[in-house]
């Protein structure tokens, strides 16, 4: 079979893992992979908020030097 098998196996391998260990009592493994999986999943996204938080200040930042548009007077 392709790779697919090999992750559905691996997933099976950590959940019966994960079982075991919170059946005998022992929670903290499966506390660490939780809080893992939450730092995975908001990783991306706090990377994106501060590329835009970045790409506001620096456009604010220009607008702010840009020289007047209207009619200059002499």
């Amino acid at each position: 079979m392709g790779p697919v098998a090999g992750a559905v196996g691996q997933c099976a391998m950590c959940k019966t893992t994960l079982e075991n260990n919170v059946s005998n009592g022992n929670i903290g493994i499966a506390a660490g992979i939780n809080t893992g999986i939450l730092y995975l999943f908001f990783a991306p996204y706090l990377a994106v908020a501060v590329i835009a938080y970045m790409w506001y200040r620096t456009t604010k930042s220009n607008e702010q030097h840009e020289l007047p548009k209207g009619p200059v007077y002499r």
